[in-house]
């Protein structure tokens, strides 16, 4: 299937369910798919090398500090490996949890559109909401980052 734009690929992301994955967290422990179960998840697909990834980050951050508490996980997946993504973690600050994945195994998923790439999956594993970078900052992606956000707050009951 052939997307005409990365906004038409990630509307057609909603709705679904997200794919089985499994990989490793950065203390080398198995992570898969099936311990979001009942949960409402951010998941970000980022990497070390990526500018508009790092530069997203504080912006996820502070999703974290309003949602986490309110029993959202969020949930970082990298191609870096483990100990690099861990040390990068520690290096910047990011809140995420982190789990790598293969490069392989990133593009089966098929629910990233470039990096970064963040979606929504409300408690029943269904992508709810799907963008590229969030900032609240940048004129281009302000209005769906505040969109996002109010898919979040809805999947809360709020």
């Amino acid at each position: 299937v052939k997307w005409a734009t990365q906004e038409t690929f990630f509307e057609e992301l909603i709705g679904k369910d997200l794919p089985y994955f499994k990989g490793l967290r950065t203390n080398r422990k198995m992570f898969s798919k099936t311990s979001l179960n009942n949960q409402i998840v951010v998941i970000n697909f980022w990497f070390e090398n990526c500018p508009p990834c790092i530069a997203e980050m504080p912006e996820l951050n502070k999703l974290v500090e309003k949602y986490a508490k309110k029993g959202v996980r969020f949930i970082g997946i990298t191609h870096d490996a483990p100990i690099s993504a861990k040390h990068f973690q520690t290096k910047n600050d990011y809140q995420y949890e982190i789990v790598s994945l293969s490069k392989v195994d990133i593009a089966k998923l098929n629910i990233n559109h470039g990096f970064p790439s963040n979606i929504l999956v409300d408690k029943n594993g269904k992508i709810i909401a799907a963008m590229a970078n969030i900032s609240y900052v940048d004129q281009e992606f302000k209005e769906r980052s505040v969109l996002f956000e109010q898919s979040l707050l809805e999947a809360l009951g709020k």
